[in-house]
């Protein structure tokens, strides 16, 4: 798992890890059981304090994407493959409805709209 981070951002650092976290599983880089890097070493490598991963790890586990066994480690959790689907849904809805906004801005029609998805559909 590669997490790429910037200090110029305006997304806070523990935001731009647990985003980047929550990609790789729904990309399916990483799946349930998985084990995470651990806190100590990850926050060395990405050069951030230890308090910013951990608040990424306990705001995965919050969410459910992540449990937290004390001396194992922290896993991509298997106990909500629903809230996972669900989340997917809920990104691919918003990405749409930024699609149609731009659309009705454009004066698009949705039945443009709808072909331009169905061959961008089959495109890909």
């Amino acid at each position: 798992m590669k997490i790429l981070i910037s200090n110029t951002s305006d997304i806070p650092l523990y935001q731009q890890i647990k985003d980047q976290i929550k990609d790789a599983i729904f990309q399916g880089e990483l799946v349930e059981g998985d084990l995470l890097p651990p806190i100590r070493g990850f926050s060395n490598d990405l050069k951030v304090s230890v308090l910013t991963i951990r608040r990424a790890y306990d705001e995965l586990e919050q969410e459910g994407f992540v449990i937290s066994q004390v001396g194992v480690g922290t896993f991509v959790s298997a106990q909500n493959l629903e809230l996972l689907r669900e989340s997917k849904r809920r990104l691919v809805e918003q990405k749409m409805q930024d699609m149609i906004h731009t659309a009705k801005m454009l004066n698009i029609s949705k039945e443009e709209l709808s072909a331009m998805m169905e061959i961008l559909y089959e495109e890909v």
